[in-house]
């Protein structure tokens, strides 16, 4: 029983190492920041614009047109990940389909831009 316990000993500290690093680092900043509040601190922030009382206001579709184009890019390199670390298996036929694929979201960008979707007047 005595060696099953020894070999659960570096678990055991390795949690008890998470726990005090984690409490330390969320009772600390209540010990150590700086009690300035303004008014602009203590203001909600509500995607770029001022907060509002009623929910079906309308507000600027551009946010969300933002948020998408984040998404669509991220997936891309969500895709490139494993492909690069692949790339060596993967021969000729692997790299011209990745630049296929490259190819299409370059094509997908340019007409954005074009567009005037990047765009923020």
């Amino acid at each position: 029983m005595e060696d099953l316990l020894r070999e659960y000993l570096p678990i055991v500290v390795f949690i008890a190492l998470a726990l005090v690093i984690g409490l330390v680092l969320l009772v600390s900043p209540f010990l150590l920041a700086f009690k300035k509040p303004d008014a602009e601190k203590l203001s909600a922030y509500e995607c770029g614009f001022n907060a509002f009382d009623d929910a079906r206001m309308k507000f600027d579709v551009r946010f969300y047109l933002v948020s998408i184009l984040f998404i669509i890019f991220d997936l891309e390199v969500a895709f490139l990940f494993p492909w690069a670390i692949t790339f060596g298996d993967l021969g000729w036929f692997g790299f011209w389909s990745m630049m296929a694929f490259l190819g299409v979201l370059t094509i997908g960008f340019v007409y954005e831009w074009k567009k005037g979707a990047l765009e923020w007047d």
